[in-house]
């Protein structure tokens, strides 16, 4: 099992020059800060949501809730914003993340999150507006905003993960953590139907041809590996531009207990190399 977990990202120690908790362009604090806004604005629009519908009597959308994707990345993105807040704000504080002292399983966890939340995010907002949405726009101006904040803001929440702090280009092995998630969620949708008689999403529907619902999941799926790679390649292009013009990051300028080094003062590159020859 040891093995495996240097595919899931996870070195020995984890994260040696905290990529996941700085950013070549925010200090630490600053970084926490915006994690933990993006927090609570996605737990504010979650039960907001859950309070509008319980005034309006739709309690049994509410129940329902858990059975869509949608609802089930942006759940998703409020709890890694949450825990990446606390281990930013942890290295801020100490100069050595809480993540750090955590077991290798919740280690690997926490990698996979960040894959999942720079990714799906980016595929609820192109299935949604290309094949869910249609014209009018929505009459009431809740269903309006709810409907941003989760198929449009929850895509610029993933770029602002993608693009400010410090992490390495997704482990590729991530990409088969993606596939079973996705085949996991079917199997949700096919449950919900059997049991509550409704299909989270029509284009599952296997009453309109089982012909185009193979077509729409296997659609999907080429959809999250191109999105994977083109995230992938985005992240390796700013960690090459940031090290190109001498970006290496914002640190809390603790010293390290690892390696006897400050790491504004050169020896990040060193640890990575050395992290990299293992």
């Amino acid at each position: 099992m040891a093995k495996i977990y240097p595919l899931l990202g996870v070195s020995q120690p984890f994260d040696p020059t905290f990529r996941f908790t700085t950013s070549w362009l925010l200090p630490p604090y600053l970084l926490a800060s915006l994690r933990l806004f993006f927090a609570l604005y996605a737990f504010i629009t979650i039960f907001a949501i859950f309070a509008w519908d319980d005034s309006h009597h739709l309690t049994l959308t509410a129940r329902r809730s858990f059975s869509y994707f949608t609802n089930l990345t942006y759940w998703g993105l409020a709890f890694y914003f949450l825990f990446s807040a606390l281990h930013t704000y942890s290295y801020a504080r100490t100069g050595k993340a809480w993540l750090r002292s955590w077991p290798r399983p919740l280690q690997a966890a926490h990698a996979v999150l960040y894959t999942t939340i720079v990714t799906y995010p980016l595929l609820v907002t192109l299935v949604f507006w290309a094949i869910l949405y249609r014209n009018p726009w929505f009459p009431l101006v809740e269903e309006g905003w709810s409907n941003i904040s989760e198929h449009a803001l929850n895509s610029l929440f993933a770029l602002f993960e993608i693009t400010i702090p410090r992490t390495n280009p997704l482990p590729p092995l991530h990409m088969v953590c993606l596939v079973i998630l996705l085949a996991c969620y079917l199997a949700l949708a096919y449950i919900t139907h059997a049991t509550q008689g409704f299909y989270p999403y029509s284009f599952l529907d296997t009453s309109k041809g089982n012909g185009r619902v193979t077509g729409y999941c296997f659609g999907i799926l080429i959809a999250i590996c191109v999105i994977f790679g083109i995230v992938w390649g985005v992240i390796w292009l700013r960690n090459l531009a940031t090290r190109t013009l001498g970006l290496e990051g914002k640190f809390a300028g603790q010293l390290r207990e690892e390696d006897g080094r400050d790491v504004r003062e050169g020896g990040i590159e060193v640890v990575e190399l050395q992290e990299e020859s293992k």
